[in-house]
Protein backbone atom coordinates (compact mmCIF):
# COMPACT_ATOMS: atom_id res chain seq x y z
CA UNK A 1 0.00 0.00 0.00
CA UNK A 2 1.27 3.47 -0.82
CA UNK A 3 2.34 5.58 2.11
CA UNK A 4 0.17 8.66 2.44
CA UNK A 5 1.83 12.05 2.97
CA UNK A 6 0.49 14.27 5.71
CA UNK A 7 -2.62 15.95 4.32
CA UNK A 8 -3.13 19.67 4.83
CA UNK A 9 -6.54 21.29 4.53
CA UNK A 10 -7.97 24.70 3.86
CA UNK A 11 -11.68 25.28 4.35
CA UNK A 12 -14.09 27.64 2.66
CA UNK A 13 -17.02 28.07 5.03
CA UNK A 14 -20.56 27.86 3.70
CA UNK A 15 -23.96 27.27 5.32
CA UNK A 16 -24.26 23.52 5.94
CA UNK A 17 -27.78 22.17 6.01
CA UNK A 18 -27.33 19.64 8.86
CA UNK A 19 -25.18 18.85 11.88
CA UNK A 20 -21.46 19.71 11.90
CA UNK A 21 -18.94 18.34 14.35
CA UNK A 22 -16.00 20.42 15.42
CA UNK A 23 -13.31 20.56 12.70
CA UNK A 24 -10.03 18.76 13.27
CA UNK A 25 -6.98 20.88 14.18
CA UNK A 26 -5.54 20.60 10.66
CA UNK A 27 -8.55 22.32 9.05
CA UNK A 28 -8.06 26.06 8.62
CA UNK A 29 -9.97 28.90 7.00
CA UNK A 30 -7.71 30.97 4.72
CA UNK A 31 -8.50 34.53 3.62
CA UNK A 32 -10.71 34.53 0.52
CA UNK A 33 -8.02 36.28 -1.52
CA UNK A 34 -5.60 33.39 -0.88
CA UNK A 35 -7.88 30.77 -2.49
CA UNK A 36 -6.83 29.56 -5.94
CA UNK A 37 -9.01 27.68 -8.42
CA UNK A 38 -8.50 25.01 -11.06
CA UNK A 39 -10.99 23.47 -13.50
CA UNK A 40 -11.67 19.76 -13.58
CA UNK A 41 -10.13 19.43 -17.05
CA UNK A 42 -7.00 21.26 -15.95
CA UNK A 43 -6.83 19.03 -12.89
CA UNK A 44 -6.71 16.03 -15.22
CA UNK A 45 -3.68 17.56 -16.94
CA UNK A 46 -1.97 18.22 -13.62
CA UNK A 47 -2.65 14.68 -12.36
CA UNK A 48 -1.13 13.20 -15.52
CA UNK A 49 1.86 15.53 -15.29
CA UNK A 50 2.42 14.49 -11.68
CA UNK A 51 2.48 10.88 -12.83
CA UNK A 52 4.97 11.74 -15.59
CA UNK A 53 7.15 13.34 -12.92
CA UNK A 54 7.13 10.18 -10.80
CA UNK A 55 4.13 10.64 -8.48
CA UNK A 56 1.81 7.76 -9.45
CA UNK A 57 -1.93 8.27 -9.60
CA UNK A 58 -2.34 5.38 -7.18
CA UNK A 59 -0.42 7.41 -4.62
CA UNK A 60 -2.60 10.46 -5.30
CA UNK A 61 -5.74 8.35 -4.92
CA UNK A 62 -4.49 7.03 -1.59
CA UNK A 63 -3.86 10.58 -0.39
CA UNK A 64 -7.21 11.80 -1.70
CA UNK A 65 -9.14 9.00 -0.03
CA UNK A 66 -7.30 9.56 3.23
CA UNK A 67 -8.17 13.26 3.11
CA UNK A 68 -11.87 12.41 2.65
CA UNK A 69 -11.69 10.04 5.60
CA UNK A 70 -10.00 12.68 7.76
CA UNK A 71 -12.86 15.14 7.17
CA UNK A 72 -15.47 12.40 7.60
CA UNK A 73 -13.93 11.55 10.98
CA UNK A 74 -14.52 15.13 12.17
CA UNK A 75 -18.18 14.90 11.10
CA UNK A 76 -19.01 11.54 12.69
CA UNK A 77 -19.22 10.37 16.29
CA UNK A 78 -18.00 7.05 17.63
CA UNK A 79 -20.26 4.24 16.47
CA UNK A 80 -21.88 6.29 13.69
CA UNK A 81 -22.98 4.60 10.48
CA UNK A 82 -21.10 5.87 7.41
CA UNK A 83 -22.18 4.82 3.93
CA UNK A 84 -20.01 5.45 0.85
CA UNK A 85 -21.78 5.60 -2.53
CA UNK A 86 -19.16 5.20 -5.24
CA UNK A 87 -19.08 5.37 -9.01
CA UNK A 88 -16.94 3.24 -11.31
CA UNK A 89 -14.24 5.84 -12.00
CA UNK A 90 -11.46 7.40 -9.99
CA UNK A 91 -13.91 9.44 -7.92
CA UNK A 92 -15.32 6.12 -6.73
CA UNK A 93 -11.76 4.92 -6.15
CA UNK A 94 -11.24 7.84 -3.77
CA UNK A 95 -14.36 6.66 -1.96
CA UNK A 96 -13.06 3.07 -1.72
CA UNK A 97 -9.84 4.34 -0.13
CA UNK A 98 -11.81 6.53 2.29
CA UNK A 99 -13.83 3.51 3.41
CA UNK A 100 -10.66 1.64 4.39
CA UNK A 101 -9.60 4.53 6.61
CA UNK A 102 -13.08 4.70 8.19
CA UNK A 103 -13.10 1.12 9.36
CA UNK A 104 -13.39 2.20 13.03
CA UNK A 105 -16.96 3.30 12.23
CA UNK A 106 -19.88 1.20 11.03
CA UNK A 107 -18.93 1.66 7.36
CA UNK A 108 -20.55 0.20 4.24
CA UNK A 109 -20.04 0.82 0.51
CA UNK A 110 -22.34 0.78 -2.52
CA UNK A 111 -20.91 0.58 -6.06
CA UNK A 112 -22.93 1.97 -8.97
CA UNK A 113 -22.70 -0.92 -11.42
CA UNK A 114 -20.82 -4.18 -11.60
CA UNK A 115 -17.35 -4.48 -10.14
CA UNK A 116 -15.95 -5.86 -13.40
CA UNK A 117 -17.00 -2.61 -15.13
CA UNK A 118 -14.89 -0.31 -12.90
CA UNK A 119 -13.15 1.89 -15.45
CA UNK A 120 -9.64 2.35 -14.06
CA UNK A 121 -7.12 -0.17 -12.79
CA UNK A 122 -6.32 1.73 -9.60
CA UNK A 123 -9.99 2.11 -8.66
CA UNK A 124 -10.51 -1.62 -9.28
CA UNK A 125 -7.54 -2.46 -7.07
CA UNK A 126 -9.04 -0.46 -4.21
CA UNK A 127 -12.45 -2.12 -4.65
CA UNK A 128 -10.74 -5.52 -4.59
CA UNK A 129 -9.01 -4.49 -1.35
CA UNK A 130 -12.39 -3.79 0.25
CA UNK A 131 -13.70 -7.18 -0.80
CA UNK A 132 -10.55 -8.97 0.36
CA UNK A 133 -10.74 -7.24 3.74
CA UNK A 134 -14.39 -8.32 4.17
CA UNK A 135 -15.90 -4.83 4.15
CA UNK A 136 -19.66 -4.53 3.81
CA UNK A 137 -19.96 -3.87 0.06
CA UNK A 138 -22.73 -4.25 -2.50
CA UNK A 139 -23.36 -3.54 -6.18
CA UNK A 140 -26.24 -1.34 -7.36
CA UNK A 141 -26.95 -2.49 -10.91
CA UNK A 142 -30.14 -0.55 -11.62
CA UNK A 143 -32.49 1.97 -10.06
CA UNK A 144 -34.68 -0.79 -8.63
CA UNK A 145 -32.16 -1.53 -5.88
CA UNK A 146 -30.81 2.05 -5.66
CA UNK A 147 -31.55 2.63 -2.01
CA UNK A 148 -29.54 4.06 0.85
CA UNK A 149 -29.17 2.21 4.14
CA UNK A 150 -29.79 4.07 7.38
CA UNK A 151 -26.71 6.22 7.98
CA UNK A 152 -25.46 9.21 9.91
CA UNK A 153 -22.99 10.29 7.21
CA UNK A 154 -23.20 9.67 3.45
CA UNK A 155 -20.05 9.98 1.32
CA UNK A 156 -20.95 10.96 -2.26
CA UNK A 157 -18.21 9.52 -4.48
CA UNK A 158 -20.45 8.84 -7.47
CA UNK A 159 -19.27 11.27 -10.14
CA UNK A 160 -16.18 13.44 -10.33
CA UNK A 161 -15.16 16.51 -12.30
CA UNK A 162 -15.00 14.63 -15.61
CA UNK A 163 -18.74 13.88 -15.77
CA UNK A 164 -21.07 16.56 -17.13
CA UNK A 165 -24.78 16.84 -17.76
CA UNK A 166 -27.83 15.35 -16.07
CA UNK A 167 -27.35 12.39 -13.79
CA UNK A 168 -28.27 9.00 -15.19
CA UNK A 169 -29.71 6.07 -13.29
CA UNK A 170 -29.01 4.74 -10.76
CA UNK A 171 -27.03 7.88 -9.77
CA UNK A 172 -30.10 10.09 -10.21
CA UNK A 173 -32.18 8.01 -7.79
CA UNK A 174 -29.39 7.91 -5.23
CA UNK A 175 -28.84 11.67 -5.52
CA UNK A 176 -32.52 12.22 -4.73
CA UNK A 177 -32.19 9.92 -1.73
CA UNK A 178 -29.16 11.85 -0.49
CA UNK A 179 -31.03 15.13 -0.85
CA UNK A 180 -33.96 13.73 1.13
CA UNK A 181 -31.91 12.20 3.94
CA UNK A 182 -31.29 13.84 7.29
CA UNK A 183 -27.76 12.44 7.29
CA UNK A 184 -24.78 14.71 6.66
CA UNK A 185 -23.64 14.46 3.04
CA UNK A 186 -19.94 14.73 2.19
CA UNK A 187 -19.06 14.93 -1.52
CA UNK A 188 -15.74 13.91 -3.02
CA UNK A 189 -14.06 16.63 -5.17
CA UNK A 190 -17.39 18.10 -6.37
CA UNK A 191 -21.01 17.14 -5.64
CA UNK A 192 -22.23 14.61 -8.20
CA UNK A 193 -24.00 16.58 -10.92
CA UNK A 194 -21.76 19.65 -10.77
CA UNK A 195 -19.71 20.51 -13.86
CA UNK A 196 -16.11 20.73 -12.68
CA UNK A 197 -15.15 23.10 -15.51
CA UNK A 198 -17.99 25.62 -15.39
CA UNK A 199 -19.59 25.16 -11.98
CA UNK A 200 -22.94 24.52 -13.65
CA UNK A 201 -25.23 22.36 -11.52
CA UNK A 202 -27.42 19.80 -13.27
CA UNK A 203 -31.03 19.25 -12.17
CA UNK A 204 -31.15 16.76 -9.33
CA UNK A 205 -27.48 17.16 -8.40
CA UNK A 206 -26.37 16.13 -4.93
CA UNK A 207 -26.87 18.89 -2.33
CA UNK A 208 -23.79 18.38 -0.19
CA UNK A 209 -23.20 19.71 3.32
CA UNK A 210 -19.44 19.32 2.91
CA UNK A 211 -17.11 18.90 -0.05
CA UNK A 212 -13.51 17.66 0.07
CA UNK A 213 -11.85 18.89 -3.11
CA UNK A 214 -8.25 18.24 -4.11
CA UNK A 215 -5.22 20.44 -4.75
CA UNK A 216 -7.23 23.61 -5.41
CA UNK A 217 -10.91 24.54 -5.30
CA UNK A 218 -13.07 24.08 -8.41
CA UNK A 219 -15.36 26.56 -10.21
CA UNK A 220 -18.75 26.91 -8.54
CA UNK A 221 -17.84 25.41 -5.17
CA UNK A 222 -17.62 28.84 -3.56
CA UNK A 223 -21.30 29.41 -4.34
CA UNK A 224 -22.56 26.23 -2.69
CA UNK A 225 -24.47 26.14 0.57
CA UNK A 226 -21.72 23.87 1.93
CA UNK A 227 -18.36 23.84 3.66
CA UNK A 228 -15.56 23.19 1.17
CA UNK A 229 -12.34 21.60 2.37
CA UNK A 230 -9.35 21.93 0.02
CA UNK A 231 -6.92 19.06 0.55
CA UNK A 232 -3.26 19.02 -0.43
CA UNK A 233 -2.76 15.46 -1.71
CA UNK A 234 0.92 15.77 -2.59
CA UNK A 235 0.86 17.01 -6.19
CA UNK A 236 4.23 18.73 -6.73
CA UNK A 237 4.34 22.33 -7.95
CA UNK A 238 6.42 21.04 -10.87
CA UNK A 239 3.30 19.37 -12.29
CA UNK A 240 1.93 22.83 -13.09
CA UNK A 241 5.25 24.45 -14.02
CA UNK A 242 6.76 21.89 -16.38
CA UNK A 243 5.03 20.93 -19.62
CA UNK A 244 4.72 17.16 -19.58
CA UNK A 245 2.81 14.33 -21.20
CA UNK A 246 -0.35 15.34 -19.35
CA UNK A 247 -0.56 18.52 -21.44
CA UNK A 248 -1.22 16.36 -24.49
CA UNK A 249 -4.68 15.69 -23.01
CA UNK A 250 -5.62 19.16 -24.26
CA UNK A 251 -5.61 17.94 -27.87
CA UNK A 252 -8.90 16.52 -29.06
CA UNK A 253 -10.80 16.15 -32.31
CA UNK A 254 -14.53 15.76 -32.75
CA UNK A 255 -15.46 12.50 -34.48
CA UNK A 256 -17.95 14.35 -36.69
CA UNK A 257 -15.61 17.21 -37.69
CA UNK A 258 -15.23 18.38 -41.29
CA UNK A 259 -12.36 19.70 -43.38
CA UNK A 260 -11.23 23.00 -41.92
CA UNK A 261 -12.68 22.42 -38.45
CA UNK A 262 -9.26 21.48 -37.09
CA UNK A 263 -7.28 24.42 -38.36
CA UNK A 264 -6.71 26.45 -41.53
CA UNK A 265 -3.18 27.81 -41.18
CA UNK A 266 -1.55 30.51 -43.29
CA UNK A 267 2.25 30.87 -43.50
CA UNK A 268 3.61 34.22 -44.73
CA UNK A 269 7.34 34.16 -45.35
CA UNK A 270 10.04 33.34 -47.83
CA UNK A 271 11.81 35.52 -50.34
CA UNK A 272 15.41 35.31 -49.23
CA UNK A 273 14.76 31.71 -48.11
CA UNK A 274 12.35 29.06 -49.35
CA UNK A 275 12.97 26.16 -46.94
CA UNK A 276 11.72 27.95 -43.83
CA UNK A 277 8.09 28.48 -44.92
CA UNK A 278 8.04 24.92 -46.30
CA UNK A 279 9.11 23.49 -42.92
CA UNK A 280 6.55 25.61 -41.05
CA UNK A 281 3.67 24.66 -43.34
CA UNK A 282 4.39 20.92 -43.38
CA UNK A 283 4.86 20.95 -39.60
CA UNK A 284 1.43 22.56 -39.26
CA UNK A 285 -0.09 19.66 -41.19
CA UNK A 286 1.81 17.09 -39.13
CA UNK A 287 0.49 18.81 -35.99
CA UNK A 288 -3.10 18.25 -37.10
CA UNK A 289 -4.07 21.30 -39.17
CA UNK A 290 -6.52 20.46 -41.94
CA UNK A 291 -5.14 23.02 -44.38
CA UNK A 292 -1.79 24.75 -44.77
CA UNK A 293 -1.65 27.74 -47.11
CA UNK A 294 1.57 29.54 -47.96
CA UNK A 295 1.99 33.07 -49.32
CA UNK A 296 5.42 33.72 -50.84
CA UNK A 297 7.01 35.81 -53.59
CA UNK A 298 6.14 34.50 -57.05
CA UNK A 299 9.77 33.69 -57.86
CA UNK A 300 9.87 30.89 -55.24
CA UNK A 301 6.25 29.73 -55.51
CA UNK A 302 7.08 26.78 -57.76
CA UNK A 303 9.80 25.65 -55.36
CA UNK A 304 7.31 25.58 -52.50
CA UNK A 305 4.67 23.82 -54.56
CA UNK A 306 7.23 21.26 -55.65
CA UNK A 307 8.25 20.64 -52.06
CA UNK A 308 4.90 19.05 -51.22
CA UNK A 309 1.58 18.61 -53.03
CA UNK A 310 -0.10 18.94 -49.62
CA UNK A 311 0.58 22.69 -49.48
CA UNK A 312 -1.66 25.34 -51.03
CA UNK A 313 0.78 27.93 -52.35
CA UNK A 314 0.00 31.44 -53.58
CA UNK A 315 2.44 33.97 -54.93
CA UNK A 316 2.68 37.75 -55.23
CA UNK A 317 4.67 39.89 -57.64
CA UNK A 318 7.59 41.11 -55.51
CA UNK A 319 11.04 39.90 -54.53
CA UNK A 320 10.16 39.79 -50.84
CA UNK A 321 7.28 40.58 -48.50
CA UNK A 322 6.55 44.28 -48.92
CA UNK A 323 3.60 46.72 -48.89
CA UNK A 324 2.73 45.47 -52.38
CA UNK A 325 1.87 42.07 -50.86
CA UNK A 326 -0.37 43.39 -48.09
CA UNK A 327 -3.70 43.07 -49.91
CA UNK A 328 -3.07 39.39 -50.63
CA UNK A 329 -1.81 38.79 -47.09
CA UNK A 330 -4.83 40.43 -45.47
CA UNK A 331 -7.31 38.56 -47.66
CA UNK A 332 -5.74 35.20 -46.91
CA UNK A 333 -5.36 35.97 -43.19
CA UNK A 334 -9.05 36.85 -42.96
CA UNK A 335 -9.85 33.26 -43.97
CA UNK A 336 -7.27 31.55 -41.73
CA UNK A 337 -7.61 30.40 -38.14
CA UNK A 338 -3.95 31.18 -37.47
CA UNK A 339 -1.28 33.08 -39.39
CA UNK A 340 2.42 32.27 -39.06
CA UNK A 341 4.43 35.35 -39.96
CA UNK A 342 8.17 35.39 -40.48
CA UNK A 343 9.78 32.09 -41.57
CA UNK A 344 12.45 32.99 -44.13
CA UNK A 345 11.00 36.48 -44.59
CA UNK A 346 14.25 38.50 -44.40
CA UNK A 347 15.19 41.90 -43.02
CA UNK A 348 14.72 44.30 -45.96
CA UNK A 349 13.36 47.70 -44.92
CA UNK A 350 10.26 47.29 -47.10
CA UNK A 351 9.67 43.91 -45.47
CA UNK A 352 9.85 45.37 -41.98
CA UNK A 353 7.44 48.14 -42.99
CA UNK A 354 5.00 45.59 -44.39
CA UNK A 355 5.24 43.41 -41.28
CA UNK A 356 4.38 46.38 -39.07
CA UNK A 357 1.44 47.44 -41.24
CA UNK A 358 0.13 43.88 -41.43
CA UNK A 359 0.29 43.33 -37.66
CA UNK A 360 -1.27 46.72 -36.92
CA UNK A 361 -4.60 45.93 -38.56
CA UNK A 362 -4.98 42.27 -37.55
CA UNK A 363 -7.22 40.93 -34.79
CA UNK A 364 -6.71 37.18 -35.06
CA UNK A 365 -4.10 34.75 -33.80
CA UNK A 366 -0.62 35.20 -35.24
CA UNK A 367 2.56 33.22 -34.56
CA UNK A 368 5.44 35.64 -35.11
CA UNK A 369 8.82 34.06 -35.83
CA UNK A 370 12.32 34.79 -37.07
CA UNK A 371 13.02 38.21 -38.62
CA UNK A 372 9.46 39.44 -38.02
CA UNK A 373 10.01 39.37 -34.25
CA UNK A 374 12.03 42.56 -34.00
CA UNK A 375 9.11 44.59 -35.38
CA UNK A 376 6.65 43.48 -32.67
CA UNK A 377 7.64 45.83 -29.80
CA UNK A 378 6.98 48.92 -31.93
CA UNK A 379 3.55 47.79 -33.16
CA UNK A 380 0.19 48.52 -31.56
CA UNK A 381 -2.10 45.64 -32.51
CA UNK A 382 -5.29 43.95 -31.38
CA UNK A 383 -4.02 40.63 -32.70
CA UNK A 384 -3.32 37.78 -30.27
CA UNK A 385 0.40 37.26 -30.85
CA UNK A 386 2.53 34.26 -29.99
CA UNK A 387 6.17 35.28 -30.39
CA UNK A 388 8.75 32.49 -30.70
CA UNK A 389 12.24 34.03 -30.27
CA UNK A 390 15.46 32.30 -29.39
CA UNK A 391 17.40 34.10 -26.69
CA UNK A 392 19.31 36.34 -29.11
CA UNK A 393 16.06 37.42 -30.76
CA UNK A 394 14.53 38.01 -27.33
CA UNK A 395 17.33 40.45 -26.49
CA UNK A 396 16.86 42.18 -29.86
CA UNK A 397 13.19 42.65 -28.96
CA UNK A 398 14.18 44.39 -25.74
CA UNK A 399 14.02 41.48 -23.29
CA UNK A 400 16.68 40.10 -20.97
CA UNK A 401 17.98 36.57 -20.58
CA UNK A 402 20.08 34.44 -18.25
CA UNK A 403 21.94 31.13 -18.35
CA UNK A 404 20.00 30.13 -15.25
CA UNK A 405 16.62 28.90 -16.49
CA UNK A 406 14.89 29.93 -13.28
CA UNK A 407 16.08 33.50 -13.63
CA UNK A 408 15.24 33.43 -17.33
CA UNK A 409 11.75 32.21 -16.48
CA UNK A 410 11.18 35.30 -14.34
CA UNK A 411 12.70 37.63 -16.92
CA UNK A 412 10.52 36.20 -19.71
CA UNK A 413 7.40 36.52 -17.57
CA UNK A 414 8.17 40.14 -16.83
CA UNK A 415 8.88 40.98 -20.48
CA UNK A 416 5.73 39.18 -21.67
CA UNK A 417 3.70 41.30 -19.25
CA UNK A 418 5.30 44.47 -20.62
CA UNK A 419 4.90 43.34 -24.22
CA UNK A 420 1.28 42.30 -23.80
CA UNK A 421 1.72 39.12 -25.85
CA UNK A 422 2.60 35.47 -25.28
CA UNK A 423 6.26 34.51 -25.53
CA UNK A 424 7.76 31.11 -26.28
CA UNK A 425 11.47 31.62 -25.73
CA UNK A 426 13.51 28.75 -27.17
CA UNK A 427 16.44 27.19 -25.35
CA UNK A 428 17.51 24.07 -23.48
CA UNK A 429 14.58 25.02 -21.25
CA UNK A 430 11.84 26.60 -23.36
CA UNK A 431 9.97 29.26 -21.39
CA UNK A 432 6.34 30.04 -22.20
CA UNK A 433 4.63 33.02 -20.61
CA UNK A 434 1.81 35.49 -21.20
CA UNK A 435 2.94 37.62 -18.27
CA UNK A 436 0.64 35.85 -15.81
CA UNK A 437 0.99 32.14 -16.50
CA UNK A 438 4.46 30.70 -17.07
CA UNK A 439 5.43 27.17 -18.10
CA UNK A 440 8.76 25.51 -18.83
CA UNK A 441 9.37 22.71 -21.37
CA UNK A 442 12.45 20.51 -21.07
CA UNK A 443 12.22 18.31 -24.16
CA UNK A 444 14.76 18.60 -26.99
CA UNK A 445 18.46 17.93 -27.43
CA UNK A 446 21.65 19.63 -28.71
CA UNK A 447 21.11 18.18 -32.19
CA UNK A 448 18.21 20.59 -32.60
CA UNK A 449 20.57 23.52 -33.04
CA UNK A 450 20.44 22.59 -36.74
CA UNK A 451 18.72 25.17 -38.94
CA UNK A 452 14.99 24.86 -39.51
CA UNK A 453 13.84 23.39 -36.20
CA UNK A 454 12.55 26.80 -35.14
CA UNK A 455 10.43 26.92 -38.29
CA UNK A 456 9.04 23.51 -37.38
CA UNK A 457 8.16 24.83 -33.93
CA UNK A 458 6.36 27.81 -35.48
CA UNK A 459 4.33 25.46 -37.67
CA UNK A 460 3.34 23.21 -34.78
CA UNK A 461 2.42 26.25 -32.68
CA UNK A 462 0.35 27.66 -35.54
CA UNK A 463 -1.64 24.44 -35.92
CA UNK A 464 -2.28 24.13 -32.19
CA UNK A 465 -3.20 27.81 -31.82
CA UNK A 466 -6.00 27.20 -34.30
CA UNK A 467 -7.72 24.85 -31.84
CA UNK A 468 -6.37 25.75 -28.37
CA UNK A 469 -5.94 28.91 -26.32
CA UNK A 470 -2.66 30.52 -27.36
CA UNK A 471 -0.83 29.94 -24.07
CA UNK A 472 -1.75 26.24 -24.04
CA UNK A 473 -0.87 25.93 -27.73
CA UNK A 474 2.57 27.39 -27.10
CA UNK A 475 3.24 25.03 -24.19
CA UNK A 476 2.16 21.91 -26.07
CA UNK A 477 4.06 23.01 -29.20
CA UNK A 478 7.29 23.47 -27.25
CA UNK A 479 6.93 20.03 -25.67
CA UNK A 480 5.99 18.29 -28.93
CA UNK A 481 8.68 19.96 -31.02
CA UNK A 482 11.36 18.98 -28.52
CA UNK A 483 9.97 15.47 -28.14
CA UNK A 484 9.92 15.03 -31.93
CA UNK A 485 13.56 16.08 -31.94
CA UNK A 486 14.33 13.55 -29.21
CA UNK A 487 12.70 10.77 -31.22
CA UNK A 488 14.66 11.83 -34.32
CA UNK A 489 17.88 11.86 -32.30
CA UNK A 490 17.32 8.23 -31.29
CA UNK A 491 17.98 7.34 -34.95
CA UNK A 492 20.09 10.26 -36.17
CA UNK A 493 22.05 11.40 -33.15
CA UNK A 494 23.30 14.94 -33.67
CA UNK A 495 22.98 14.46 -37.43
CA UNK A 496 19.26 15.09 -37.48
CA UNK A 497 17.62 17.66 -39.76
CA UNK A 498 14.51 19.78 -39.48
CA UNK A 499 12.79 17.39 -41.90
CA UNK A 500 13.48 14.53 -39.48
CA UNK A 501 11.84 16.52 -36.71
CA UNK A 502 8.75 17.23 -38.84
CA UNK A 503 8.23 13.54 -39.53
CA UNK A 504 8.11 12.70 -35.82
CA UNK A 505 5.71 15.46 -34.75
CA UNK A 506 2.65 13.14 -34.91
CA UNK A 507 4.30 10.58 -32.66
CA UNK A 508 5.23 13.32 -30.20
CA UNK A 509 1.66 14.68 -30.07
CA UNK A 510 -0.21 11.35 -30.12
CA UNK A 511 2.21 8.85 -28.53
CA UNK A 512 -0.49 6.29 -27.77
CA UNK A 513 -2.05 6.32 -31.21
CA UNK A 514 0.96 5.60 -33.42
CA UNK A 515 2.87 2.32 -33.54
Amino acid sequence: MWACPKVRFASIQGRPRSRISQPSPNVTTPPVESITMITGSEMGVVDANAEALGVPRKQLMESAGKSVADVATTLADAGDRIHVVAGRGNNGGDGFVAARFLEAFDVSVSLLGRAESITTEIAAENWNALEACAFDVREIRDSANATLPAADLIVDAMLGTGIHGELREPAATLARAMNDTTATVLSVDVPSGMNGDTGEIAPGAVEADHVVTFHETKPGLEALDATVHVADIGIPAAAELFVERGDLRRIDRESASHKGDNGDVLVIGGGPYSGAPAHAATAALRAGADLARVLVPEHIRSELQGYSPDLIVRGYDAEQFSPAALDAARTMADNADTTILGPGIGTAEDTRTAIGEFLADQTGRIVVDADALSVVPAVDTDANLLCTPHQGELVAMGGDTSDDWRKRRDLVESFAADLGHTLLVKGAHDVISDGERTRVSRTGNPGMTVGGTGDVLAGVAGALAAVLPVHNAAAVAAYANGRAGDIAAENRGHGLTATDVVEHVPRALWPDGIA
